[in-house]
């Protein structure tokens, strides 16, 4: 998982830069990084977050930068900004997303006797990757386009010269990147960003989000189209259900009000007796407001979040460390939990380890009633081949059914997939179980579409249809 934030102006844009990445904290863990360029030439910071904040480890830096365009990232998968010296000049490159096919693009490379300087978990780094790759190109733009169109995965891109910032949106547009104007009339200054929510607090107003491969130059003096937008689009329809920040909107579509839609939708095919409605904090709270507000159940809540020292206990690269977050994170209200029946929704329910162990148990070890399980989305039935997110079918809760009840593993799950299916009911119920949960109902696919509110043929499904 990962974020990307760019800033021009015509005045210095470091507190910009630095608030605007920041806002991109709850899509990653694991590397922080900005770079600028200004008077006195490229600039460039990175530094680990794993264990601080982005703004602690990044504050001295910040006010040691200087310069007028700006570029930074929080990447799971690869340290950056990295600064080029190429056959373009200078430049600046984040690059957010997956590369499946990395290793044949390296060996490829490799043999045109491209040498790499950055490692990253012991491969190469993707934003030196991308960069090798745009270098292809007769210019930034075509190397852009060329490199998209090699690439198995998704990759955002912002690669930073000494013209202004070239802002490229994947090829499907499956992941977002939204363009910012200022505010303030007496600044010319423009941003672009994975979260359009990073916009307000800083003083910009949204002006567009980029379409499917399209490309564009940002300036103080404007924005350029220099590659227009495809025309198939394939959204991660995750980004609403869970990534995305509650106050973001994806292609004019609210998150929001996209969970409080899933909740009644949730609670429309449901007519479970309850005392209260909860959501597991954070991403499951707008899905279970939506609940409360279609059944009438009231919204109360058993269990809260320490939200100055925890972020979300499924970014951490290592299950070790995802445990102790989810332990730690979640506290349980005795008072509003003893004796009394209640339906629980959540985001979705991706290994079922931490809802289990960590969530569920602290309900039923305070005096739970009943728990009522109502994940927001289907089951999970295939890793994400987009983004660093799940990644591999193994860890996934309805595989380990699948697993337990063929007693091996199955290449093809279709009799699965079919919700009316006997094999599919024997799936939830196993899960139901190894959860321990008085029920468990998972949203219905058409159901999560119609929240969304986008036509299924513009939506990437690939986690619940593995298409």
């Amino acid at each position: 998982m990962g974020g990307i934030f760019g800033v021009v102006s015509n005045q210095s844009c470091v507190q910009t830069l630095f608030y605007g990445t920041d806002y991109h904290s709850h899509l990653g863990t694991e590397n922080g990084g900005m770079a600028v360029f200004g008077a006195k030439g490229f600039y460039n910071t990175i530094h680990g977050i794993s264990q601080a904040q982005f703004k602690s480890r990044f504050v001295d830096d910040y006010k040691k930068m200087d310069g007028y365009f700006g570029i930074g990232a929080i990447d799971d998968e690869s340290p950056q900004p990295l600064v080029f010296r190429s056959k373009f000049g200078v430049y600046a490159v984040v690059a957010t997303g997956l590369i499946t096919n990395k290793s044949e693009l390296v060996g490829e490379l490799l043999n045109e006797g491209v040498s790499f300087n950055e490692i990253a978990g012991g491969g190469i780094n993707n934003a030196e990757l991308v960069a090798c790759l745009i270098n292809r190109g007769d210019n930034i733009v075509e190397g852009i386009a060329s490199m998209r169109g090699i690439i198995e995965g998704s990759i955002c891109v912002l690669v930073m010269s000494e013209k202004g910032i070239y802002a490229a949106r994947d090829k499907y547009g499956r992941f977002p990147l939204a363009v910012g104007k200022s505010k303030d009339f007496t600044k010319k200054s423009y941003v672009v960003a994975t979260e359009a929510s990073s916009f307000e607090n800083l003083g910009y107003e949204l002006m567009q989000f980029l379409g499917p491969g399209e490309i564009l130059l940002l300036t103080a003096d404007g924005v350029k189209q220099m590659k227009p937008e495809g025309q198939e689009k394939k959204i991660c329809s995750f980004l609403w259900i869970y990534t995305g920040y509650p106050s973001s909107t994806y292609d004019g579509i609210s998150v929001e009000r996209t969970r409080e839609m899933c909740g009644r939708y949730l609670a429309k095919r449901d007519n479970v007796q309850a005392d209260f409605v909860s959501g597991v904090p954070d991403s499951g709270v707008g899905h279970a407001i939506g609940y409360a507000m279609e059944s009438g159940i009231p919204y109360r809540r058993p269990l809260v979040k320490y939200t100055p020292g925890y972020g979300r206990s499924y970014t951490p690269p290592t299950q070790e460390i995802r445990d102790l977050v989810a332990t730690m994170k979640l506290s349980a209200v005795r008072e509003v939990i003893n004796g009394n029946r209640m339906i629980i929704c959540d985001d979705s329910i991706v290994r079922g380890t931490q809802l289990k162990n960590y969530t569920i148990k602290k309900l039923w070890d305070n005096g739970a009633k009943e728990i009522h399980v109502r994940p927001a989305c289907p089951p999970l039935m295939f890793p994400c081949i987009y983004a660093s997110s799940t990644r591999s079918t193994s860890e996934l809760a309805c595989r380990k059914a699948i697993r337990a009840l063929e007693g091996k593993e199955i290449d093809n799950p279709a009799d699965y997939l079919d919700t009316n299916s006997a094999k599919h009911a024997q799936m939830i119920d196993w899960i139901r179980k190894d959860l321990n949960v008085t029920s468990l109902k998972y949203q219905a696919i058409d159901d999560m579409i119609a929240a969304i509110g986008l036509p299924a043929d513009q939506l990437c499904l690939h986690c619940w249809q593995g298409k």
